[in-house]
Protein backbone atom coordinates (compact mmCIF):
# COMPACT_ATOMS: atom_id res chain seq x y z
CA UNK A 1 0.00 0.00 0.00
CA UNK A 2 1.21 3.25 -0.94
CA UNK A 3 0.90 6.61 1.12
CA UNK A 4 -0.26 9.36 -1.08
CA UNK A 5 1.27 12.86 0.68
CA UNK A 6 -0.71 16.29 0.82
CA UNK A 7 0.09 19.71 0.14
CA UNK A 8 1.01 20.61 3.92
CA UNK A 9 -0.04 24.54 4.14
CA UNK A 10 2.58 26.40 6.27
CA UNK A 11 1.21 29.81 5.96
CA UNK A 12 -1.12 32.32 4.03
CA UNK A 13 -1.84 36.15 3.67
CA UNK A 14 -5.31 36.58 5.09
CA UNK A 15 -5.01 40.03 4.31
CA UNK A 16 -4.73 40.07 0.89
CA UNK A 17 -8.46 39.11 -0.40
CA UNK A 18 -9.13 42.04 1.87
CA UNK A 19 -6.99 44.56 0.63
CA UNK A 20 -6.63 43.26 -2.88
CA UNK A 21 -8.70 42.17 -6.09
CA UNK A 22 -6.49 38.92 -6.87
CA UNK A 23 -6.69 38.84 -11.00
CA UNK A 24 -4.24 35.89 -11.19
CA UNK A 25 -1.99 32.87 -9.54
CA UNK A 26 0.81 31.55 -9.82
CA UNK A 27 3.15 28.93 -8.19
CA UNK A 28 6.43 29.47 -7.87
CA UNK A 29 9.50 27.72 -5.89
CA UNK A 30 11.62 29.30 -3.44
CA UNK A 31 15.31 29.55 -3.30
CA UNK A 32 16.12 28.73 0.33
CA UNK A 33 19.22 28.06 2.51
CA UNK A 34 19.51 24.82 4.85
CA UNK A 35 18.38 26.66 8.15
CA UNK A 36 15.42 28.47 5.90
CA UNK A 37 14.17 24.75 5.22
CA UNK A 38 14.02 23.90 8.67
CA UNK A 39 12.26 26.96 9.77
CA UNK A 40 9.70 26.43 7.40
CA UNK A 41 8.73 23.02 8.01
CA UNK A 42 8.77 24.05 11.58
CA UNK A 43 5.89 26.56 10.10
CA UNK A 44 8.04 29.27 11.53
CA UNK A 45 7.41 31.78 8.56
CA UNK A 46 5.37 34.90 8.47
CA UNK A 47 4.01 36.35 4.95
CA UNK A 48 1.90 39.03 5.72
CA UNK A 49 4.18 41.74 5.27
CA UNK A 50 5.97 40.69 2.28
CA UNK A 51 5.21 41.82 -1.67
CA UNK A 52 7.32 40.40 -4.60
CA UNK A 53 9.72 42.94 -6.96
CA UNK A 54 11.68 42.84 -10.24
CA UNK A 55 15.37 42.51 -9.86
CA UNK A 56 17.95 42.43 -13.09
CA UNK A 57 14.92 40.38 -15.09
CA UNK A 58 14.66 37.71 -11.48
CA UNK A 59 11.68 37.78 -9.38
CA UNK A 60 11.98 38.36 -5.52
CA UNK A 61 10.14 38.35 -2.40
CA UNK A 62 10.91 41.04 0.10
CA UNK A 63 9.63 41.54 3.70
CA UNK A 64 9.05 37.65 3.90
CA UNK A 65 10.13 36.60 8.07
CA UNK A 66 11.50 33.11 7.97
CA UNK A 67 12.64 32.86 12.09
CA UNK A 68 16.15 31.82 13.03
CA UNK A 69 16.60 28.35 12.94
CA UNK A 70 17.09 27.31 16.68
CA UNK A 71 19.65 24.57 16.48
CA UNK A 72 21.61 26.30 13.76
CA UNK A 73 24.88 26.90 14.34
CA UNK A 74 27.22 30.69 13.03
CA UNK A 75 25.78 29.93 9.37
CA UNK A 76 21.82 30.38 10.25
CA UNK A 77 20.19 32.92 7.77
CA UNK A 78 18.81 36.46 8.31
CA UNK A 79 14.94 36.67 8.90
CA UNK A 80 14.04 38.56 6.50
CA UNK A 81 16.51 38.78 3.57
CA UNK A 82 15.33 38.41 0.39
CA UNK A 83 14.76 35.42 -1.32
CA UNK A 84 14.62 34.18 -5.22
CA UNK A 85 11.70 33.23 -6.79
CA UNK A 86 11.61 30.32 -9.34
CA UNK A 87 9.31 30.51 -12.29
CA UNK A 88 9.53 29.58 -15.90
CA UNK A 89 11.31 32.44 -18.05
CA UNK A 90 7.21 32.85 -20.08
CA UNK A 91 5.98 33.45 -16.41
CA UNK A 92 8.37 35.43 -15.66
CA UNK A 93 7.87 37.84 -19.03
CA UNK A 94 4.18 37.76 -18.53
CA UNK A 95 4.48 38.96 -14.88
CA UNK A 96 6.70 41.73 -15.68
CA UNK A 97 4.85 43.28 -18.29
CA UNK A 98 1.45 43.25 -15.63
CA UNK A 99 2.98 44.31 -13.05
CA UNK A 100 4.30 47.71 -15.15
CA UNK A 101 0.67 48.36 -15.83
CA UNK A 102 -0.71 50.82 -13.21
CA UNK A 103 -2.25 49.91 -9.81
CA UNK A 104 -0.71 45.83 -10.25
CA UNK A 105 1.10 44.63 -7.71
CA UNK A 106 2.05 41.18 -7.31
CA UNK A 107 1.70 39.63 -3.79
CA UNK A 108 2.72 36.21 -1.85
CA UNK A 109 -0.72 34.53 -0.83
CA UNK A 110 0.62 31.17 0.77
CA UNK A 111 3.42 29.04 1.47
CA UNK A 112 3.35 25.79 1.29
CA UNK A 113 5.45 21.92 1.31
CA UNK A 114 4.56 20.33 -2.17
CA UNK A 115 3.85 16.90 -2.54
CA UNK A 116 7.69 16.38 -3.52
CA UNK A 117 8.68 17.93 -0.60
CA UNK A 118 9.33 21.46 -2.19
CA UNK A 119 8.50 24.76 -0.39
CA UNK A 120 6.10 26.49 -3.21
CA UNK A 121 4.80 30.30 -2.42
CA UNK A 122 1.45 30.68 -4.43
CA UNK A 123 1.85 34.33 -5.63
CA UNK A 124 -0.60 36.54 -7.00
CA UNK A 125 -1.19 39.40 -9.81
CA UNK A 126 -3.72 41.48 -7.81
CA UNK A 127 -5.03 45.34 -8.10
CA UNK A 128 -4.97 47.61 -4.75
CA UNK A 129 -8.97 48.08 -3.30
CA UNK A 130 -10.38 51.52 -3.01
CA UNK A 131 -11.74 51.98 0.42
CA UNK A 132 -15.36 51.87 -0.60
CA UNK A 133 -14.24 47.97 -2.19
CA UNK A 134 -13.22 47.11 1.33
CA UNK A 135 -16.61 48.30 2.89
CA UNK A 136 -18.50 46.07 0.53
CA UNK A 137 -16.56 43.40 1.41
CA UNK A 138 -17.19 43.85 5.00
CA UNK A 139 -21.26 44.34 4.15
CA UNK A 140 -20.77 40.81 2.08
CA UNK A 141 -19.54 38.82 4.89
CA UNK A 142 -21.42 40.04 7.94
CA UNK A 143 -24.72 39.10 5.32
CA UNK A 144 -23.17 35.96 4.90
CA UNK A 145 -22.47 35.65 8.52
CA UNK A 146 -25.89 36.21 9.87
CA UNK A 147 -27.53 34.30 7.40
CA UNK A 148 -25.36 31.23 8.44
CA UNK A 149 -26.29 32.28 11.79
CA UNK A 150 -30.10 32.35 10.88
CA UNK A 151 -29.52 28.71 8.73
CA UNK A 152 -28.20 27.08 12.34
CA UNK A 153 -30.71 28.62 14.51
CA UNK A 154 -33.42 27.42 12.02
CA UNK A 155 -32.20 23.96 11.76
CA UNK A 156 -31.90 23.63 15.44
CA UNK A 157 -36.06 23.93 15.80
Amino acid sequence: MTVEKKEELIGSNRKAGFEYHIEQKWEAGLQLTGTEIKSVRQKQVNINDAWCTFINGELWVKGMHIAVYKEGTHFNHEEKRDRKLLLKKQELRKLLSKSKEKGFTIIPLKIYISKRGHAKLEIALAKGKKSFDKRESIKKRDTEKELRRMKKSYSRK
